[in-house]
């Protein structure tokens, strides 16, 4: 069923106006609307063709009434589709930020940034509860068992570099529910490929990324490959930022990094025993 613009507009401006339920007949359509729907911005709606969204919170087991938390969500991508769908929904949407007064400079404006997009639309926003989580010592997510889901998007890279990956994992599990959902998406390396090549490539191989997930207590539920690319050749001289969208060697063979499209990615979800 293809959902036209104009509609997903009215229609998110009817649920605006409605109190929170968790009655919706039809929660695919919901997030089918809210994903078409023109609040997101042009730039974000052209990368669905590689990102998936619909297909990837759907394989996550991901609902509109769940409590909902974000890892790292950087310039608000796939919180622009989670927030107004868990609002709506009569859920609870969290976003696990960089901390604001500590790490890298950079890491904070970015934070500042998102918590300012956040306030420019509070008819999809308002409810967005925010915590701080990364190094040096913010790994407390919230009240142990209390959220349904964890999503992270294209982050696993970074921790692995920093050498906090299990400070991370083990913060998931602290916070969702026994039976709850880690969902994973990562830049996907090779099987085989060595560990400093995966540090400076920003792609990590499946096994590395379940052997963290399994560690920290989660359990491998399922793959997917709703997120694969086969025309990645992932031996790029910038690593996964060749490509789009941060395109870091510029207008150097750019039809070229843009004909190959995103990374390929793998798509896990993992289970709390």
């Amino acid at each position: 069923m293809t959902i036209q613009p104009f509609f997903c507009s009215f229609w998110l401006i009817v649920l605006a106006l409605l109190p929170i339920s968790s009655t919706f007949a039809d929660d695919e359509n919901l997030l089918a609307s809210i994903i078409n729907s023109e609040h997101r911005s042009a730039d974000n709606r052209a990368r669905d063709s590689f990102r998936h969204p619909l297909d990837t919170l759907q394989f996550f087991g991901i609902k509109s009434d769940m409590t909902i938390l974000e890892v790292w969500p950087g310039k608000g991508w796939y919180s622009e589709i989670l927030a107004p769908y868990s609002k709506h929904g009569g859920g609870h949407f969290i976003a696990a930020g960089f901390p604001l007064n500590d790490g890298p400079q950079w890491r904070q404006d970015m934070q500042r940034d998102y918590q300012d997009y956040l306030a420019t639309l509070p008819t999809y926003y308002d409810q967005v509860k925010l915590v701080e989580l990364g190094p040096p010592s913010f790994w407390t997510l919230g009240e142990a068992n209390s959220v349904d889901a964890v999503l992270t998007f294209r982050n696993v890279h970074n921790w692995l570099k920093g050498g906090y990956q299990q400070d991370m994992f083990r913060a998931f599990y602290q916070v969702l529910k026994p039976g709850g959902v880690l969902g994973v998406v990562e830049h996907r390396a090779a099987e085989g490929t060595d560990l400093d090549t995966m540090k400076q490539s920003g792609y990590i191989t499946e096994q590395l990324v379940i052997e963290m997930a399994e560690q920290a207590g989660f359990v491998l539920e399922q793959k997917s490959d709703i997120n694969a690319n086969p025309n990645d050749t992932k031996d790029y001289s910038k690593g996964v930022w060749t490509l789009p969208p941060t395109l870091r060697l510029g207008d150097e063979n750019k039809a070229h990094y843009l004909a190959i499209g995103e990374s390929d990615r793998m798509t896990l979800k993992f289970r709390k025993k």
